[in-house]
């Protein structure tokens, strides 16, 4: 193999690819609570140690902030978001109306797959209580609405919800920081598949329902610093591996 040829088969970062690996650390940091509401982000501090340009950066935070997950203030500069109860209110409501409305549609469309893409992506939920892993507890929520959304039938609801879904991602981190949430969170999602799968596109609608409440009453309690009153969920049996 020649010279060229091996440079050839380096890897090359671009700087869209950059960007987005820039922004999605970001996000997470966001997520996790490492990067506060209000918290100022400071470019150059930032660059240094995530090791990319400020350019980049630049391009990262400007998504972020369309994500409305930064706020960006002239003569300030950037500042993670401060999602207030009003807005987080506001955003559980919608939730319960689209979501319900996606599952309840779903019902009468699902197929063997995608009830076994739902309960892979429970199953990788439920290995991630133990560990409190924010990241994957996330991932597999994201998982598991993905199949509704994409099968629905409505794809409009998933372009409301993809304008969305950074703070929703943001608020389902704040919801299970509660004490016992993310098993309370299993078994509603649990509920909910066990619906589709019956073909109740009623009972599904109100087990979606009854999920979003239960959820925005974690969120708030951890919103304004008090233990999460949702309801004890009923003992599960394990989720059956496909």
């Amino acid at each position: 193999m020649s010279d060229v040829e091996a440079d050839s088969l380096q890897l090359v970062q671009s700087p869209t690819l950059v960007r987005q690996l820039a922004a999605d650390t970001i996000r997470n940091a966001i997520l996790k609570g490492i990067l506060k509401p209000g918290e100022r982000l400071v470019e150059a501090t930032l660059a240094k140690r995530m090791g990319v340009s400020r350019p980049s950066l630049r391009e990262a935070l400007t998504q972020l902030a369309a994500e409305k997950l930064v706020t960006i203030t002239p003569n300030r500069g950037p500042a993670v978001a401060a999602i207030g109860w009003s807005e987080a209110q506001n955003i559980y409501e919608l939730r319960a109306l689209i979501e319900a409305e996606a599952i309840s549609n779903f019902t009468s469309r699902a197929t063997v797959e995608n009830i076994n893409a739902m309960r892979r992506s429970l199953q990788n939920f439920q290995r991630a209580i133990p560990k409190k892993d924010i990241t994957q507890l996330l991932e597999s929520t994201k998982e598991f609405y993905a199949t509704i959304i994409r099968s629905c039938g409505n794809p409009v609801i998933g372009e409301v919800l993809a304008g969305l879904n950074a703070r929703i991602n943001f608020l389902r981190a704040r919801s299970m920081s509660q004490p016992g949430r993310s098993r309370h969170s299993l078994a509603e999602m649990t509920a909910i598949l066990e619906e589709i799968e019956h073909g109740s596109p009623h009972k599904a609608r109100q087990a979606a329902v009854r999920h979003v409440v239960n959820a925005a009453l974690a969120a708030k309690a951890a919103f304004f610093g008090e233990e999460s009153k949702s309801p004890r969920p009923k003992p599960k049996k394990a989720l059956k591996k496909t």
